[in-house]
C-alpha cells in the first residue's frame, strides 16, 4: 500500500513542476506613450502547444482587478469593454515564453497593477508576477536624479580605470628606461684593453 502511494505521488511530480513568473516590479511613463508590459516565464518544460498567459489590471485605489488580456489556444483575446480597448496589444512570442503586451496613449487615469499569470501545461503551479505602472506628465525629477547618478557615477570610473592604466604604463616604461641605462657600460662604442696600463686610459677607440 505504502509502495503504491509513493508511485502515485512520483508520477504527480514528474507530470507537473512549478512555473516561475517574472515582470518587471515598477514602470515609469509620460502622458501620451507607449509602454511594454514585458511578462516571461521559466518552466521545466518544452514550450506546450496549449501554453497561456493572462493580464488583469487594478486601478490605483481600487480593491478588485479586472481582467484585460488573455492568450489560449494559440490567439490572444483582448478585453473590448475595459478601460485599454483600442488601446492594448499583444507583442509578446508565446514559443519563446514570452507574454508581453503594449499599452498604447497613456492617460494618468492608467495608473496601477499589472498582473501577468502564465500556464505551460503540464507545469500550471505558480505565483503570478505584478508591475506597477506611474505615468507622469514629465519624468519625475528623482528618477532623473538618480538615472543622471549612476550614469556620472559609470563615467567616472571608467575614467578613472583609464588615468590608473596610463599611469601602470608610464611608470612601468620608467622603470625599464633606468634599468637598461644602468646595465649600459661606462666607455659606450668603445673596446676595453685586454691589459690596461696604470695611470693612461683603459679604453681606446
Amino acid at each position: 500500500m505504502i509502495s503504491v502511494f509513493a508511485d502515485v505521488i512520483t508520477l504527480v511530480v514528474v507530470q507537473s513542476e512549478a512555473i516561475v513568473i517574472y515582470t518587471g516590479w515598477e514602470r515609469h511613463a509620460l502622458v501620451g506613450s507607449d509602454i511594454r508590459l514585458s511578462c516571461s516565464f521559466f518552466s521545466w518544460r518544452w514550450t506546450s502547444e496549449d501554453v497561456t498567459f493572462s493580464w488583469s489590471y487594478r486601478p490605483d485605489g481600487a480593491r478588485d482587478s479586472i481582467s484585460i488580456f488573455h492568450y489560449t489556444g494559440g490567439a490572444p483575446y483582448v478585453d473590448n469593454k475595459g478601460p485599454f480597448r483600442d488601446r492594448l496589444e499583444f507583442v509578446g512570442n508565446p514559443a519563446r515564453r514570452d507574454g508581453s503586451i503594449l499599452l498604447k496613449n497613456l492617460d494618468y487615469g492608467d495608473n496601477g497593477t499589472f498582473t501577468c499569470d502564465a500556464k505551460n501545461p503540464p507545469d500550471i503551479v505558480g505565483r503570478a508576477s505584478s508591475v506597477r505602472l506611474l505615468v507622469f506628465e514629465k519624468v519625475p525629477i528623482q528618477a532623473g536624479v538618480i538615472t543622471g547618478a549612476i550614469i556620472g557615477a559609470v563615467l567616472g570610473l571608467l575614467v578613472l580605470i583609464v588615468v590608473i592604466y596610463y599611469l601602470m604604463r608610464f611608470l612601468v616604461a620608467r622603470r625599464v628606461f633606468n634599468l637598461s641605462v644602468r646595465s649600459v657600460p661606462p666607455c659606450l662604442g668603445l673596446v676595453p684593453k685586454p691589459e690596461p696600463i696604470p695611470g693612461l686610459e683603459t679604453c681606446m677607440a
